[in-house]
């Protein structure tokens, strides 16, 4: 994305800048950098992706909360960002700790090797040895409290590199993670969509795809507000979440739309899967926390298609897109699968 902002003359970048900054203040975005960056991007067109999850969002009228906006920066602005900006701190901390300790440790042994010399030389003099030795049980017992303290530390020293590793994994989760549904984001999708053609290609078996959109979402969002828009999401999510293999990969694509990637899994098949999620969710029944009300039943439209060897992950999810499509022109609440002809092609 940087090559693109930098062929950005002056004038140009104002315009877009101008254009960017109105339509936060439009849909009440806050106006910081991290913020700034995605709608000018948006506002430049740079990527048909965003551009369609944002467009997505604006007509089913979500607001651009904290975590959309940090979704949208993640996924489409600086994908190698994360919530573990701390951790460098501290690490150099833990290590700052153990070496300070450690020169300690080793100047204190130094200290108490020259002691044992003295000792030493003494035995060569002294008639009475009782000074002696009770020197040198001072000395071995002042050995023994160092050996204790250096053990703790490196002991606390190890749990607090352990608490860092455990944070930086849960981190890694979270920045792989869609936080509204719980299934893999947008840039966890991807990753995943390429080592699955990789293995495809490779091994020579097939690759599908579904896509589900979620019928009249937008009426969910008008008729009963945004929380109950957010249950509805939720409820298909967890549905396609218990319907795929530990394999698969199910994911929020943006917006009301979520995806499955099926190794191995052939265009057939994966349309019985779709069907099967399809009918679930018709079957689930959600009802309104706030008044126990229930809510209309969820319809989802769902496309399909196979991936064709050597081809781009943007070919396949477009002619999936295609399929979905068809399935919403057909009257929706059905499963259709990528066209004969475009098998062929």
């Amino acid at each position: 994305m940087s090559s693109a902002f930098d062929e950005v003359d002056f004038d140009y970048a104002t315009t877009i800048a101008d254009r960017a900054n109105r339509l936060m203040s439009q849909n009440g975005v806050p106006p910081t950098p991290d913020n700034f960056s995605v709608w000018f991007y948006y506002a430049m067109g740079g990527s048909l992706s965003l551009k369609k999850t944002i467009d997505v969002l604006i007509a089913n009228k979500r607001k651009f909360d904290s975590v959309i906006n940090r979704d949208l920066y993640v996924t489409y602005v600086n994908p190698h960002s994360s919530t573990s900006g701390d951790f460098p701190e501290q690490l150099r901390g833990v290590i700052a700790g153990a070496q300070d300790f450690l020169a300690s440790a080793i100047s204190d042994n130094r200290t108490q090797m020259a002691s044992l010399g003295e000792v030493s030389s003494e035995c060569q003099t002294a008639a009475d040895p009782r000074p002696i030795i009770e020197k040198l049980v001072k000395e071995l017992s002042n050995a023994m409290l160092r050996s204790a303290a250096l053990e703790a530390n490196f002991l606390q020293t190890t749990k607090d590199l352990d608490q860092i590793k455990d944070s930086l994994k849960q981190a890694e989760q979270h920045s792989n993670t869609d936080a509204l549904t719980g299934l893999a984001n947008r840039r966890s999708l991807e990753a995943f969509l390429r080592a699955a053609q990789i293995t495809a290609m490779e091994a020579g078996t097939p690759l599908s795809v579904l896509m589900i959109d979620i019928d009249h979402f937008k009426t969910f969002n008008d008729g009963y507000g945004h929380q109950v828009g957010d249950q509805v999401l939720r409820l298909v999510a967890r549905v396609l979440q218990e319907n795929v293999r530990q394999c698969d990969l199910a994911a929020r694509y943006g917006g009301e739309e979520l995806m499955a990637v099926l190794p191995g899994t052939s265009l057939d098949a994966c349309t019985e899967a779709a069907e099967r999620i399809r009918y679930r969710i018709g079957e689930a029944r959600l009802t309104r926390r706030t008044t126990g009300e229930e809510i209309t039943s969820v319809t989802v439209s769902i496309g399909v298609a196979q991936f064709r060897m050597a081809e781009s992950a943007e070919g396949l999810i477009e002619r999936c897109d295609r399929a979905l499509y068809q399935a919403k022109r057909a009257g929706r609440n059905r499963t259709v699968k990528e066209s004969a002809e475009e098998i062929a092609a």
